[in-house]
């Protein structure tokens, strides 16, 4: 008990003491009335100096380009083409068989919505090759309007 007490006396301190404390403080850091510490002024000899870069050359840069480049042209995209969409309800979805006929937002001759990874990026009219089909380009969407409709 006589530890709890001595405790709480050496904890207690004068009333105006912290005050004090506070005031000391802040005229301290009052703007003008203290200075710098030596240790922090800049000596003359230290005045500023260019950073020390590589310098650039044209052609350093355009290797650097065509080896970025050349590891983009390995990625593989999903190319498809969008011949028509429709909206329908699940009832009439399982009762769709073999024959049945689903109407779609296109007209026929409307050309056909290039998509590579699900983003427009131009339109075509479908030809036969080979006994396969295939896509004729003849829209290609405009940087600036894929962009647009991606915001």
């Amino acid at each position: 008990m006589a530890d709890e007490t001595q405790t709480a006396e050496m904890t207690q301190t004068e009333p105006g003491a912290d005050a004090d404390d506070w005031a000391a403080a802040m005229a301290e850091q009052a703007p003008g009335a203290a200075t710098a510490p030596p240790e922090v002024e800049l000596a003359p000899e230290a005045a500023a100096q260019r950073a020390p870069f590589p310098e650039l050359r044209p052609d350093v840069g355009h290797a650097a380009y065509a080896d970025q480049l050349d590891l983009v042209m390995d990625i593989p995209v999903t190319l498809s083409v969008e011949l028509g969409r429709t909206k329908i309800q699940i009832r009439e979805l399982l009762q769709l068989a073999q024959g049945s006929v689903v109407d779609l937002d296109r007209l026929a001759g409307e050309p056909m919505d290039v998509l590579v990874n699900g983003f427009l990026i131009a339109r075509g009219e479908v030809v036969l090759v080979n006994d396969k089909f295939g896509i004729r380009l003849t829209d290609i969407v405009s940087p600036t309007e894929r962009a647009r409709r991606l915001a």
